[in-house]
């Protein structure tokens, strides 16, 4: 089928997917759930070719990372459907209600994008989490994965499509795409999709939103910062750098420059270097770093690079202000994180720093939709349009006016006979 069709197709399906009730929805993400703990063998057997393929073809470790799929990363994902099942449907919801005069009331209500289009690299978990979100909030969706994992998310794609149409779920509300020329066809479909997130590296990104007319909602680096501030607790301090450092180091929310206050840095980078040792990062630092830690000098470079590896770049500086300029020049709007006992420094720079995500004493990588509550998510913006920061459910709705009247007119407005009264109700919509 030609990606013109599975378009035209998505499109009358995301009509129908709108109107479907929370409780059919919520049954086909248990239907879903269940057949991918049904199939868990079947679907390590796939990622298991895609892996030893990916080997031989000499992939970057950090993908090769993304890439594996094992039973316990199954659980985690069908964990995160189950937490999605408990979350509120995002549509229908109404968001506000003025009476225009008497009979005559608007209503602002939620309502689904439509069809969406995601296009992601390496993680198959991307695609479990996309297309169930896309579930409950009523989208249609075309994904498109990395080719280097595409006998798993052949087998997920078809397991959860169909677990979906049996449930209720109408035809044609999820399409897999498999080749690069169906990207390039998918981005010229501005008749049928409304939205693109792409989830991949900056050049791929930039491709994305270069080459087409759909609005496009994701982000390109994830150069994460934590500044540790002069009146930061070092214990404290230790834990959260750490853990934003390694806990996982191949995803976007994971720290790249770690920014050390001067006040404290002959304190801290000597403990900060004996713990970053036990995982065997590298550290790369300014002038001043290097007169106190033995490490190999940071370029200019360094501060714009994702590095998705053990690699931890460090800058001291004079004070908070120097840190959030910092932030504010070289980081890509993603997550920053302070750590600090001063409330007013907090405040100023969770004020300041121009991020989607900014934390106070707490690690980086709490930056994800699932730990948000959001059960999973299709992306982190950095865009400030419609939705920034991990986006979900509620980043996968608009809304619609409804307006509710009994025979008005506006010339009866017009030439006086009736006048807005334009009043504030707490009503629900009742269509």
């Amino acid at each position: 089928m030609s990606v013109l069709q599975s378009a035209m197709n998505a499109k009358e399906a995301s009509i129908y997917l709108a109107a479907v009730s929370t409780a059919v929805k919520n049954n086909a993400l248990h239907t879903i759930a269940n057949e991918l703990h049904k199939n868990t063998r079947a679907i390590i057997e796939a990622n298991t070719l895609d892996i030893e393929r990916s080997k031989n073809e000499n992939l970057p470790a950090p993908l090769l990372k993304r890439l594996k799929f094992d039973e316990a990363k199954i659980k985690e994902t069908i964990a995160g459907i189950e937490s999605l099942i408990t979350l509120p449907d995002p549509v229908g919801n109404t968001l506000l209600a003025t009476e225009l005069d008497n009979a005559l009331t608007l209503y602002k209500v939620s309502c689904p994008i439509g069809v969406i289009g995601v296009i992601f690299e390496s993680r198959p978990d991307a695609l479990v989490q996309i297309s169930t979100l896309c579930l409950k909030s009523g989208n249609a969706v075309l994904l498109k994965g990395g080719s280097e994992a595409k006998e798993t998310n052949k087998i997920l794609a078809e397991i959860i499509y169909n677990a979906g149409v049996k449930a209720g779920i109408p035809g044609n509300w999820l399409t897999l795409l498999e080749t690069r020329e169906d990207v390039t066809a998918l981005l010229k479909m501005d008749d049928y999709i409304d939205l693109i997130i792409p989830r991949g590296s900056n050049a791929f990104v930039k491709y994305i939103m270069d080459n087409s007319r759909i609005p496009v909602l994701g982000h390109a680096d994830g150069i994460c910062h934590c500044y540790v501030d002069k009146d930061a607790d070092i214990a404290m301090a230790i834990k959260v750098a750490t853990d934003s450092k390694v806990q996982y180091v191949a995803v976007c929310n994971a720290t790249e420059t770690l920014l050390v206050h001067r006040a404290i840095a002959h304190t801290f980078l000597p403990l900060i270097e004996q713990e970053l040792k036990k995982y065997n990062v590298e550290i790369v630092g300014c002038e001043e770093t290097q007169k106190i830690i033995a490490v190999n000098p940071a370029t200019e470079e360094d501060w714009k690079t994702e590095y998705l590896d053990y690699k931890l770049s460090i800058k001291i500086v004079e004070d908070a202000n120097e840190a959030i300029a910092h932030i504010n020049k070289y980081g890509s709007k993603h997550t920053d994180s302070i750590i600090t006992s001063n409330k007013d420094t907090a405040k100023k720079f969770m004020d300041l720093v121009d991020s989607g995500n900014v934390f106070w004493n707490c690690s980086t990588r709490f930056s994800d939709g699932f730990r948000y509550g959001f059960g999973a998510e299709v992306g982190i913006s950095t865009s400030k349009i419609h939705a920034r920061g991990p986006v979900g459910l509620e980043g996968l709705v608009i809304y619609k006016y409804k307006l509710i009247g009994n025979g008005d007119i506006v010339d009866d407005f017009a030439k006086g006979r009736r006048s807005f009264t334009h009043k504030k109700l707490n009503t629900q919509c009742p269509l």
